[in-house]
């Protein structure tokens, strides 16, 4: 299959449809009409010799030719960036692009750091991803970004990991609770409902393994997706919960809760940045790497 039958151009085409499913959304991202985004298609799946989509309803879905050339049109975006980053190096500039994700609650404290990478680098264009732990793990499978920030790691995908940072879990309850300014153990507080981040969450694996290696079981009352609405349920006296720390903002007794002095809990996980073995990292990821580490560890 002779290479250059197929374009840098082509391929772009390829990924938007990929990424939208469906060749009008593709057309109307690229501005360009429909026949001209299916005949550059069918160009690339004429030179490779197989079909790339299948038609689901309404969108198109990737055969399993497609998924092999998305994976291949990520490999050659990371080569890509990397080249342009090393040239605009060799010219004096820092430009480029960086792509991170993370998972929610590092948005707590992740953009601080984001935020002043931006001002030593304010020529490199920044692309941010905050969702949930099963959706950061989905994009770290496809290597749609560079670096990926989160407290659990995956144990399924090669990755490589750095710690850069604590992630100490705390106890809280409303300002108005029993045990607030007392010393109480976690066994005092078993009978009394708890709201605990959703199962698959970074936070609430870290909660399951803790309370496994210490035999306590605590009574879940609920189980939230949101930070937030567990502060609020719990300031509403709704029961206690767990959270991270960097969850809480600066001053908790401000959203109507307190944090317990649980003297056998002690919970503390460091938070990651990670990338894929395979990844290979442009300029101003690998700037922002050097930088997170070495902030964390400041």
């Amino acid at each position: 299959m002779p290479r250059r039958r197929i374009t840098f151009r082509q391929l772009e085409t390829f990924a938007a449809v990929a990424r939208l499913q469906s060749f009008t959304r593709a057309a109307d991202a690229l501005h360009l009409t429909q026949p001209a985004v299916s005949i550059q298609i069918r160009q690339i799946a004429d030179a490779i010799g197989l079909p790339l989509f299948e038609q689901h309803g309404r969108e198109v879905l990737l055969t399993s030719a497609g998924e092999e050339l998305l994976e291949t049109v990520r490999s050659l975006d990371d080569v890509w960036n990397r080249f342009e980053s090393a040239i605009d190096d060799i010219k004096g500039l820092r430009r480029g692009k960086l792509r991170v994700a993370l998972v929610t609650t590092a948005k707590y404290f992740l953009p601080r750091m984001l935020g002043a990478f931006c001002k030593r680098y304010p020529e490199i264009d920044i692309e941010l991803e905050i969702a949930s732990r099963d959706k950061i793990v989905e994009r770290l499978r496809g290597n749609q970004d560079d670096l990926y920030v989160m407290s659990h790691p995956p144990a399924d995908i090669d990755i490589v990991s750095y710690p850069f940072l604590d992630n100490e879990y705390v106890v809280i309850a409303p300002l108005n609770h029993r045990a607030v300014g007392q010393s109480v153990t976690l066994q005092d507080l078993a009978d009394e409902p708890f709201l605990l981040r959703e199962t698959g969450s970074g936070s609430r694996l870290a909660v399951d393994q803790h309370l496994r290696e210490t035999g306590i079981a605590l009574k879940v009352r609920l189980s939230l997706a949101s930070n937030e609405a567990i502060r609020e349920l719990v300031a509403s006296g709704m029961g206690l919960a767990i959270l991270s720390r960097h969850a809480l903002g600066g001053q908790p007794a401000d959203a109507g809760i307190a944090v317990l002095d649980v003297t056998d809990f002690v919970l503390k996980r460091p938070w990651t940045v990670v990338h894929l073995r395979s990844k290979l990292l442009s300029l101003p990821a690998q700037a922002f790497l050097d930088a997170l580490l070495h902030t964390g560890l400041a």
